[in-house]
């Protein structure tokens, strides 16, 4: 059962605030990917979609001198601890079930291990999705967080993905009936 859409978190003021900041486009990119990593790892599409959508909301801006600083970015930032912040209190005040809040908001703390001390991070499958969504859309120096897509076909895309996850939601519960 999904309690909450794609289109729900994506139309959401707080969403559109923070997808704005760190790229619409890559954001929906980055859903399209989860979905079809998570069809093919046996993942839930609905919580991989919803983590990839929001896995980038915790960006804050780095510019210095009003350009853009990567670098700065690279070496402080913890955008996945944020992202995972916003993305549980935005799905709980949705009404996303609390434990698929939780398990969005921990594929987006770990999606990347910018912030995290070396060594090798256990993920579980959802995590890795995300992981392996995100590098699926990234271009050199954060370019994807640049590409622009109209605001009129970025929820066209979403409520286009919300179908395919809910047939192949359906598919699913069929697959267990039979």
């Amino acid at each position: 059962m999904r309690y909450v859409t794609l289109t729900d978190v994506f139309i959401h003021p707080i969403a559109q605030k923070y997808l704005k900041r760190s790229g619409v486009a890559h954001a929906i990119a980055t859903a399209y990917h989860a979905y079809r990593l998570a069809i093919k790892h046996n993942v839930n599409v609905d919580l991989a979609t919803k983590a990839a959508l929001l896995h980038d909301i915790g960006h804050y801006e780095w510019y210095s001198d009003g350009k853009w600083d990567y670098e700065q970015y690279k070496q402080n930032d913890i955008h996945a601890i944020k992202g995972a912040e916003r993305a549980h209190k935005l799905l709980i005040r949705l009404g996303e079930h609390p434990q698929n809040a939780k398990e969005i908001a921990l594929a987006i703390l770990l999606h990347t291990d910018s912030y995290l001390p070396e060594g090798e991070l256990k993920r579980k499958p959802l995590q890795t999705i995300i992981k392996l969504a995100d590098e699926a859309d990234e271009e050199p120096d954060g370019k994807h967080h640049y590409r622009k897509i109209d605001d009129a076909l970025a929820l066209k895309k979403v409520k286009q993905l919300d179908e395919l996850v809910n047939k192949q939601l359906q598919q699913e519960r069929l697959d267990e009936i039979i």
